[in-house]
């Protein structure tokens, strides 16, 4: 990896797309730019290299928009590329494990370059016929990646990002089918239906003719297209939060935002400095820019942004104490790192262990045999293909450890090597880390406590087989019994010999003295290993971990407390298959190992879990598992503690994708989306509930529905979305996102898709404790170090004080809106409604309350009623299909003891009327309303909007809502009106006839 050039995060290129260049460098810059540009889209001919054969001669070039570097000819046709924004590394060189299979003299290194790209990490190894169009390709590629183009780029993607969507113009180019530049009418019905748009033809017309403004009539250019695109997806959800902010008016002001941001975000202290660089930085029009105020387009930036991202933006960066014992912590680990697929035909790669280091990995294992020439090598003892060299892994490791993060890394051998090579490896070990495995200035106190990572940082533990005390000082070798291991290898043998015999194996001295904090041994007895000394690492595999799960839960959340645990997966999963690590977890095993070469379900939890801390690989675990007695198994693991209560409303989707696999591709019918949430923790945590199906519609799906879970344990939680097409015979995934529970953020948040960009559904998300009280932003997030209840604590019921803006007046909430018992408090409404009449404070009741979902804001009140019986299945049919999901009470094979319970729905007061409200109901004003259309083929669109009035019955379990008090004039007002036209209303009467 010589001579690589690594270029910054996405993120890092915006901030530098933002900066000046100096105008003399700029001159030069240019030039240069300009020539690699056109020299890259003319196009060059170059060997692509693969495998051991003479390699293929392809015609590469670089795609009009310069977002891609493309190929030809090739099977996989326009899939043949690789996008710029994919690219991880330029290398000079042949510096690759392709290049190195070939003779040192075939090629010309002058020639040579590789591109690493996409989240495997894969090799694009090019050959070209001079060194000139090498270079002309390598520095092309490298501006590119700094995001810089041409003389005017940076303004002008600056401009496009803030107009379009990022994709608008990759999206034009496809869709234009005979490539004059425009696209047609009919070829806009095939992109919309691409797109998973279902509208009436009639209504595309129109729209298609509104943006058709040139000479070139019955056609639309780039800008065109861009018009009629911001037709289809102006976001009417976002439209109606933003005009019961604003008191009807077509944009926010800094008073309105501040509401929002305070009522809804639940964001504390905003000075008025912070609500003018959000409208200086998402607002696109310049005449709002001058009235410093937020339309809607800037309103809609403004929410599809990270700021309004469900995840804690706080969290991208190290947020937890980090100067706790190693002991104390889980630690992201890789299991057999080397492989790229499975055990049995994949490759060994040094690239891998570059990709899992940058992925937050922070233990990875070596499988070290004696290779030829004295050299020892790395391969997996059933793999029947590649090698690669122990001394090419160690500078890898020495080059990727501390790129993503300064915590230490722990390099697990399992050694089958004899004393000649155990020697080498602790040659290269030392002249390639060579501080990084000093360790002399660690001082550690307290009965051989394991030192934190903070100590720890920039260091690579070596964890493997350590010679015993006894053995002569000057020997430089000697024996270890099986006693002193901890490897896999004996860990399974153990498994089929009831009866072994006790193996030795000759170790070096020198190997054996880099040892020292992870002294690998084996597991004697869970109840009492490990009380002398917590210098030392155990391995289990799944089947024996599984059993003491079953039989000794509480002893193994102990051993814990004493010893660094890692678990692997059983060597039957020869496919690279990944198991559960969430009971693994719940136990406190500090290194749940896991194969990253295989994508899945099990390596999202895994991502998801460390992604909290920064994904620095390092999660504090709860105080529970480092210091009491704790059994995640029990029916009430923490006696005496409260639940959290997690409300989320599912209100949208945006751009949902058809399914990967879908037969027809983009050809194939549109969607009928659900949403589905699960939570994955503790046994009796576990849980999932789902959306009603909305049919033929994958662009703008409507669900406006509330899913309600009781949370014991939030700490070790993680919250699933996963999206799914249905359909008659079953179901089709489409996208998740998975975020651990104390990531995630209140309010109005956007849930994007993993790997989709623009794929996202949109929720409200509001977090109690079982008193009622709702959690603002800064109590949703446990201080480093906290107890597992410390979240669930009960808490008194008192006004709260909102800090005031810098020179900006916020009025804050009154106690009665603010705080609320537990039977009328709510927090979770999900579109805007007005705000109550205050009401005296009353004192809680000493029992917990029942857990109530929120009134459904901006639509008709809806009684809460959970179903008794579960809903009927979907019937078969051949296009119209049903609009309510099965549900079927069958537990998730990967989590245990998953208890599915039916999502709670708005279901309309059909078949009643109500002439008076009983005296002892409190009123409910009405609100704007989100009708489902009668007319099925509207997909559940927001098409209908409406102010309808309504009322609730007593024993609707409606709750008054806390958002804006402007609103409450505008409908006290339409209410003032609709009682002196409408014969509807009785005298003196404030309750609408609802009728079926």
């Amino acid at each position: 990896f010589e001579g690589c050039v690594s270029f910054p995060s996405r993120a890092s290129r915006h901030r530098h797309m933002n900066s000046s260049l100096n105008p003399f460098v700029t001159v030069s810059l240019c030039s240069v730019v300009e020539r690699c540009m056109c020299t890259m889209q003319m196009g060059t001919q170059m060997t692509k290299l693969k495998g051991k054969k003479k390699g293929l001669v392809r015609f590469f070039y670089l795609d009009e928009h310069k977002s891609c570097v493309r190929w030809r000819p090739s099977r996989k046709h326009d899939k043949a590329k690789i996008t710029i924004d994919s690219i991880h590394e330029v290398c000079e060189g042949k510096k690759s494990e392709i290049f190195r299979r070939y003779a040192d003299n075939r090629f010309d290194p002058n020639c040579c370059f590789s591109v690493y790209y996409g989240e495997r990490v894969k090799s694009l190894d090019l050959v070209s016929t001079n060194a000139e169009e090498a270079r002309t390709w390598i520095t092309g590629l490298k501006y590119l990646m700094a995001g810089i183009s041409d003389e005017d780029s940076l303004a002008r993607r600056q401009r496009t990002r803030d107009q379009y969507p990022l994709f608008s113009q990759q999206t034009f180019s496809e869709a234009d089918k005979n490539g004059d530049g425009t696209l047609s009418i009919g070829e806009v019905h095939q992109l919309l239906h691409k797109l998973n748009v279902n509208l009436p033809k009639q209504k595309v017309r129109e729209m298609f003719q509104e943006a058709d403004t040139d000479e070139n009539q019955g056609s639309l250019g780039f800008e065109e297209f861009c018009s009629f695109y911001k037709m289809i997806s102006t976001r009417r959800d976002l439209y109606l939060i933003m005009i019961s902010y604003s008191n009807q008016k077509e944009v926010l002001d800094l008073h309105d935002l501040a509401r929002f941001l305070e009522n809804e975000q639940k964001m504390r202290g905003l000075a008025k400095e912070h609500l003018v660089d959000i409208v200086a930085k998402f607002e696109p029009c310049p005449e709002n820019l001058q009235h410093t105020v937020l339309g809607i387009d800037g309103f809609t930036n403004y929410m599809r942004s990270p700021a309004a991202d469900i995840f804690n933006p706080e969290h991208n960066q190290v947020n937890q104490d980090m100067t706790q014992p190693l002991s104390n912590y889980f630690i992201a680990t890789s299991h057999n790192t080397y492989l790229t697929g499975d055990q049995l035909l994949s490759q060994s790669r040094v690239e891998m262990y570059a990709y899992v280091l940058q992925a937050g990995c922070r233990c990875v294992e070596v499988d070290c045999w004696d290779g030829p020439d004295g050299e020892p090598i790395i391969h997996h003892g059933y793999t029947l293909t590649s090698k690669i060299l122990f001394k090419d892994v160690v500078e890898t490791i020495n080059k990727y450890a501390f790129t993503k993060s300064q915590y230490p890394v722990i390099l697990s051998i399992e050694n089958h090597c004899t004393v000649p090579q155990q020697k080498k490896m602790a040659e290269y070990l030392r002249e390639v880390l060579q501080d990084k495995l000093d360790l002399s200035n660690i001082n550690v106190h307290e009965f051989k406590k394991l030192p934190s990572p903070e100590i720890l940082k920039g260091k690579v533990l070596v964890k493997g087989k350590k010679l015993p005390a006894n053995i002569d000082p000057d020997a430089d070798e000697g024996d270890v019994s099986d006693e002193d291991t901890g490897d896999e290898e004996e860990a399974e043998d153990d498994d089929e010999d009831d009866n072994p015999q006790r193996k030795t194996m000759r170790l070096s001295r020198a190997l054996s003295d880099l040892v020292k904090y992870t002294k690998s041994v084996r597991v004697h007895d869970i109840e009492t290993q490990a009380f002398a000394s917590s210098w030392q690492v155990s391995s289990l595999n799944e089947t024996v971990m599984n059993q003491i799960l079953q039989l000794k839960p509480g002893e193994l959340v102990r051993f814990n407390q004493r010893q660094l645990l890692r678990v692997y997966p059983s060597n039957y999963r020869v496919d690279s298959s990944n198991f559960n690590p969430q009971p693994y977890w719940n136990t406190g095993c500090h290194m749940v190992a896991m194969n990253y070469q295989t994508e899945g379900r099990m390596l999202e939890l895994n991502r998801a879990k460390f992604s909290s801390n920064g994904n620095c690989g390092y999660i504090l675990r709860p105080k529970c598992m480092n210091k009491a007695a704790f059994n995640p198994t029990l029916e009430d693991p923490l006696p005496g503690q409260r639940k959290t209560q997690l409300v989320l409303k599912i209100i949208s989707g945006q751009q949902l994708p058809k399914p990967k696999d879908s037969m027809f591709g983009d050809r194939g019918e549109i969607i009928d989306p659900f949403v589905e949430v699960e939570i994955i923790g503790l046994p009796n945590d576990c849980s999932k509930q789902q959306t009603r199906v909305v049919d033929d519609n994958g662009f703008n799906p409507m669900w406006e529905e509330t899913l309600v879970f009781s949370i014991q344990m939030p700490r070790i939680a993680l919250v699933r979305f996963q999206v799914w097409d249905h359909d008659p015979i079953g179901r089709d995934f489409i996208g998740q996102r998975t975020v651990a529970f104390t990531s995630m953020m209140p309010g109005y948040r956007h849930v994007y898709l993993e790997g989709m960009a623009e794929s996202s559904i949109f929720v409200h998300v509001a977090i109690n404790d079982i008193t009622g009280k709702v959690k603002v932003e800064n109590e949703l997030h446990e201080p480093p170090g906290s107890s597992c209840a410390d979240q669930e604590t009960p808490q008194t019921l008192e006004p709260e004080q909102h800090e005031q803006s810098d020179k900006l007046s916020v009025e804050p909430e009154t106690a009665a809106e603010s705080e609320q018992p537990a039977e009328a408090q709510s927090q979770t409404d999900s579109l805007p409604q007005p705000q109550p009449v205050p009401q005296p404070l009353t004192k809680p009741e000493a029992k917990p309350p029942p857990l109530i979902p929120p009134s459904s804001p901006a639509r008709v009140r809806r009684t809460l009623e959970a179903p008794a019986t579960p809903r009927p299945s979907t019937t078969i049919r051949t296009k119209a299909r049903s609009r309510s999901c099965p549900r079927k009470q069958t537990s998730s094979q990967q989590t245990p003891l998953v208890n599915r319970k039916p999502a709670f729905h708005w279901q309309p007061l059909r078949g009643q009327s109500y002439s008076r409200c009983n005296n002892q109901a409190r009123q409910v004003p009405n609100g704007l309303c989100l009708l489902d259309s009668t007319d099925s083929s509207s997909g559940g669109s927001t098409d209908s909007l409406e102010f309808v009035p309504s009322c609730v019955p007593v024993g609707a379990g409606q709750r008054d809502g806390t958002l804006q008090r402007e609103m409450k004039a505008l409908f006290d007002q339409k209410m003032r009106d609709i009682h002196c036209k409408s014969p509807l209303f009785l005298d003196g009467e404030c309750c609408m006839i609802y009728d079926s």
